[in-house]
């Protein structure tokens, strides 16, 4: 697979913006974003491309303002191509178990159920529109949230409110969300893009290697041990020696100036 970027792809919409940020938009709002294989083989493309491109932080979001990402399209899981909706690599919809080496910010704006939050799970950051909901019904169709809903919800959120989500199937609103931890802002309506720039806008004002390291190993907090995670901030710090922005933060410094990142 090419790692070229197109500007645009017919249900994956990439738009570049200045400060090496981008933004990816699900574009199927006539079924609410739901992923279908098409979707699924496009977001997978985009994702490599990404790691590839010179973009430092990027917004995921759905077009509309129904929903964010309803999950799978049911049609295609009623048709029995549920695994058309996985690649091996990279899990559901190509995304949720793919490997990004750059900060991800979902910006919610409408539902994010199933397969949907299952996706804002696996971004970094999460911005919500305060109409925003957010919710595991896979039990109430005779389904299982195996897109990581059923481990990384209870993570991010108090275990017992997890078990209740995932065993209900019910959904909680933007400011229970937010008072939980699950997202990192409620925006108003219709502005979660907004924000979510914001935030990628300050994230992209550092220093674009080390966010990405440190991210790195915030990511493996739950799964590593203290030593491996000692080790992994080890090779990290090696690894960050090496590049030309080590220097620049301390002589920006030391001159009173901006620093100039090359990220590399």
């Amino acid at each position: 697979m090419s790692d070229e970027l197109p500007d645009s792809i017919h249900l994956v919409l990439v738009e570049r913006l200045p400060n090496h940020i981008a933004v990816v938009t699900l574009n199927r709002p006539e079924v609410r974003n739901a992923i279908n294989p098409a979707i699924t083989s496009e977001l997978g493309h985009v994702v490599q491309a990404l790691n590839a491109d010179d973009v430092w932080v990027i917004v995921l979001t759905g077009a509309g303002d129904k929903a964010f990402c309803a999950g799978a399209d049911l049609t295609t899981v009623g048709s029995g191509q549920l695994d058309d909706l996985w690649t091996d690599d990279a899990g559901f919809a190509g995304f949720v178990f793919a490997k990004r080496t750059k900060p991800w910010i979902a910006a919610v704006n409408g539902a994010a159920l199933a397969g949907g939050l299952e996706m804002a799970l696996a971004c970094d950051m999460i911005v919500a529109d305060e109409r925003s909901t957010f919710g595991l019904p896979e039990v109430r169709v005779g389904l299982v949230a195996i897109a990581g809903g059923a481990f990384r919800l209870p993570r991010v959120i108090p275990p017992a409110i997890a078990f209740e989500m995932i065993a209900t199937g019910q959904s909680i609103g933007a400011q229970r969300a937010f008072s939980l931890g699950l997202v990192n802002s409620v925006a108003p309506a219709g502005d979660s893009v907004t924000i979510a720039l914001e935030l990628a806008t300050r994230i992209a004002g550092n220093a674009p290697i080390p966010v990405r390291e440190s991210l790195a190993i915030a990511r493996r907090t739950s799964d590593l041990t203290e030593s491996e995670l000692v080790r992994m901030s080890d090779e990290a710090w090696s690894r960050l020696s090496k590049t030309e922005d080590f220097a620049e933060g301390p002589r920006a410094f030391l001159e009173k100036r901006s620093p100039i990142w090359l990220g590399r």
